[in-house]
């Protein structure tokens, strides 16, 4: 019982941990073109969409993790309603929206 135990734990912990080394790699694929690889936003497409710099830690103490999950999931919209960021709810699952999230927490400098 107990070898079943730690090998359910093991096995929790290693997907755990293989969600969390994707998300730099959702990044380099889905956000990058925008926020740029350093998450500095400059970038031609970052500059004409107006995003915001994720490694200005000032900046990202102005939302919360559940505000950066709500706009990964349900894409930015400018004030006329034209589109931002698309959504991400159906390309990526939660843990990986919040793996992201946590990332992006990590180009703070």
């Amino acid at each position: 019982m107990k070898k079943l135990l730690l090998a359910a734990v093991s096995i929790i912990a290693l997907t755990a941990w293989a969600r969390a080394a994707d998300a730099p790699e959702n990044w380099d694929k889905n956000c990058a073109a925008c926020h740029a690889k350093d998450g500095k936003g400059a970038t031609k497409a970052g500059r004409m969409a107006g995003v915001k710099d994720f490694a200005d830690a000032a900046y990202q103490k102005t939302f919360t993790d559940d505000q950066a999950i709500a706009s990964v999931k349900d894409g930015k919209k400018d004030d006329k309603g034209k589109e931002k960021m698309k959504p991400f709810a159906e390309k990526l699952t939660d843990d990986e929206i919040k793996a992201l999230v946590a990332y992006v927490r990590t180009l703070a400098k």
